[in-house]
């Protein structure tokens, strides 16, 4: 079994390929999350000057109190909008990176298959039952894939199910 040039420069060229998106997934992810950031504390800025004006604005103590009281609810509600906006890109963010490794798996399944293929038809003879072992091998692999995939997804869901849970009580 030898693998030619050709094939070896388009494996190294998939690969620095998923790196890219992989990295630009996560750089895009970073700069979302930095935008929600400099908009969150602007906003924040902006509500604290507000606020503060407000209080100062008012004619008596009861007043005052009641403008600042005023700032609480708004204040709960925009924390968890942000919390909401934090978890919605990182759960994008999760999803595109789950669908990258998905099809790599997948090529890569299908490339092992491929090679195991090849394998075996240039095997020498007597050699049936360690090539028997190595397709054992992948199908542990992809059983234990697939079984990672499942429990990501399950976790994934209970994750998104309490976010739900925890913004609607807080509305």
């Amino acid at each position: 079994m030898s693998i030619n040039t050709e094939q070896f420069a388009a494996a190294n060229k998939a690969t620095v390929d998923s790196l890219l998106s992989v990295a630009n997934t996560a750089l895009a992810s970073a700069e979302r999350i930095a935008a929600l950031n400099l908009n969150t504390a602007r906003a924040a800025l902006e509500d604290s000057a507000s606020g503060v004006k407000s209080v100062l604005e008012a004619k008596d103590p009861q007043a005052a109190l009641a403008a600042q009281s005023s700032l609480t609810q708004p204040a709960v509600e925009k924390a968890v909008a942000y919390s909401r906006s934090v978890y919605e890109i990182t759960s994008q963010t999760q999803q595109e990176l789950a669908k990258m490794l998905q099809a790599q798996f997948g090529d890569f399944q299908k490339s092992m298959a491929g090679m195991v293929e090849m394998a075996t038809k240039s095997a020498p003879a007597g050699s049936e039952s360690a090539m028997a072992a190595i397709q054992n091998a992948i199908a542990a692999a992809n059983s234990a894939f697939g079984n990672m995939n499942s429990v990501a997804k399950q976790f994934a869901d209970a994750t998104q199910a309490n976010v739900a849970a925890v913004t609607k009580k807080a509305k």
